[in-house]
């Protein structure tokens, strides 16, 4: 999927003013997030493993929040 951010420029518009929404609207859009994520291969296994790691700290996060109100 090609993704293609462009911004139109006023007659009278700051040109550094253009620049910043042009990058506000590349950053909200995750165009770099995602170029840095396919830059290299990852294998499916390491995929499934980062997700697997990134869920369980999720979990262990929620469970110390749950544990921290209840010692209140």
């Amino acid at each position: 999927m090609i993704q293609i951010a462009y911004v139109k420029v006023d007659d009278g518009e700051n040109l550094e003013k253009a620049i910043k929404r042009f990058k506000r609207m590349v950053e909200k859009e995750g165009i770099i997030r995602e170029w840095k994520k396919r830059e290299h291969f990852e294998k499916p296994s390491t995929i499934r493993n980062r997700k697997k790691k990134s869920l369980e700290r999720k979990l262990l996060k929620k469970l110390r929040k749950i544990q921290a109100s209840k010692a209140y």
